[in-house]
């Protein structure tokens, strides 16, 4: 059993948080939301008053926040963690962020001798709260052999990408191929059915022919193919299309600044922010369909 600090309850932070306490893991979570917290604490967490506090004597430090700005003024700024928590603590941020303050941190980190990785995740709110996340993680190898043991309680799939912001970089990679493959699926679907073809049908085709892919298989963006997928439940997410939209951003900046070519990447974030634009930023990112007309 390992003493874990969870800083952000949000959506995702949550539903992980709730599998470390399942793991039987000795869990203090702060979160500025205090019925996130209390919710928590209902399920056997203890709670702090500051964030400070929490991870006082800890042996990992888990983190799930906004942005960037977030992580870095949590673990850097006045009264940052980095300066609060013993050396021998692991620090794992789950968040999803841009690389470079990832590895902003992680040098800070380095300084004083405290292990860190960035750990983003992937699977959604239904593979949080199943603990069938995959984790990307950025960082030395000591500190991901430590660290996995832990995020193995919340997730069936953890990577090593590299160093630090090699996980940021890692996530921001399989968003934008996620994003290209929904658009791709829901115009497929939208073309045969627009052409007299029943979705089920044409879903049922594609999954056994070459565009088999995640999306078919195991999120339609078809309403009434997949029972449980957020189209069949009024797109509710799952993940939203303002996380799509944050996530095509990130990687849009970081092909910049590494010259690469990502036409596809550019013309997928375009089509998230007009739907996102038309009040549609809080439904699930396969709500992508209804932007393809009737």
């Amino acid at each position: 059993m390992a003493t874990i600090a969870f800083i952000g309850l949000g959506n995702m932070g949550g539903p992980m948080a709730t599998n470390l306490l399942k793991a039987g893991h000795k869990v203090t979570v702060f979160d500025l939301v205090p019925a996130a917290v209390a919710e928590l604490v209902a399920q056997g967490a203890s709670t702090a008053d500051t964030a400070l506090a929490a991870v006082k004597d800890v042996d990992f430090v888990i983190s799930m926040l906004p942005a960037g700005r977030h992580v870095e003024s949590v673990y850097l700024g006045d009264n940052g963690l980095l300066g609060a928590v013993k050396k021998t603590t692991i620090i794992m941020d789950s968040s999803t962020i841009d690389a470079a303050t990832a590895r902003k941190v992680g040098a800070a980190a380095k300084d004083k001798g405290i292990g860190f990785m960035d750990t983003p995740v992937s699977g959604g709110v239904a593979a949080a709260a199943a603990g069938t996340l995959a984790f990307m993680c950025g960082g030395d190898s000591a500190t991901f052999e430590k660290g996995k043991t832990i995020l193995q309680a919340m997730g069936k799939n953890i990577f090593h990408a590299g160093d630090n912001g090699a996980g940021q970089v890692a996530k921001i990679c399989n968003n934008m191929l996620l994003s290209v493959l929904m658009i791709g699926t829901s115009e497929a679907l939208r073309l045969g059915v627009d052409n007299g073809l029943d979705a089920s049908k044409l879903s049922e085709i594609m999954l056994a022919s070459s565009g088999r892919n995640w999306s078919l298989e195991v999120y339609n963006p078809y309403p009434g193919v997949m029972e449980k997928s957020p189209a069949s439940n009024d797109y509710k997410p799952g993940f939203m299309v303002d996380l799509m939209c944050k996530d095509l951003g990130l990687a849009m900046e970081t092909a910049i600044q590494s010259a690469s070519a990502t036409p596809m990447g550019a013309l997928a974030r375009n089509l998230y922010t007009a739907h996102q634009s038309k009040g549609n930023g809080q439904l699930d990112f396969s709500s992508i369909l209804q932007s393809l007309g009737k």
